[in-house]
């Protein structure tokens, strides 16, 4: 079966240290091979933004850069140990989740996403990552449920 030309041959997995995440990078690791693909790890952070407190100070954007970067390499210390795909790229990057992942996996064979979000009033208001990315992806995207 020969794979689209529209498509890159990549599997993007969301990536936010959850137990989820984990599973998702484990299930693309699974998936790739038959799939013919890499598998791009992202996690995605966001600088916070005062609502309403001018007062507050944050730390420097690098501090959170850095964070997401070790939340990122435990992941996938987690999920594969010492026997990392050959095919694993991993990628750090500033912005809103759902909205990166989603470019982020335009012309991907596939996006995969842990069902982990917000719940209760925030998630409501705000809308999982998981439920945004199922929505408007353009390629097929796998939410896994169970660790």
């Amino acid at each position: 079966m020969a794979r689209s030309t529209k498509h890159s041959g990549r599997i993007v997995v969301g990536v936010d240290g959850s137990e989820h995440s984990i599973a998702a990078l484990r299930w693309a690791n699974r998936l790739a091979p038959a799939l013919d693909c890499t598998i791009d790890a992202v996690i995605v952070w966001t600088y916070p933004t005062p609502m309403g407190v001018e007062t507050v100070v944050f730390p420097e954007p690098s501090l959170f850069e850095e964070s997401a970067r070790a939340t990122l390499d435990a992941a996938v210390n987690a999920a594969f140990g010492e026997h990392r795909p050959s095919s694993l790229t991993r990628r750090v990057v500033e912005g809103y989740p759902a909205g990166r992942l989603l470019e982020l996996a335009e012309g991907a064979e596939m996006l995969i996403v842990g069902s982990r979000g917000h719940g209760g009033l925030v998630g409501a208001l705000l809308g999982s990552v998981s439920t945004r990315c199922a929505e408007h992806a353009k390629c097929p995207v796998l939410v896994v449920h169970e660790p």
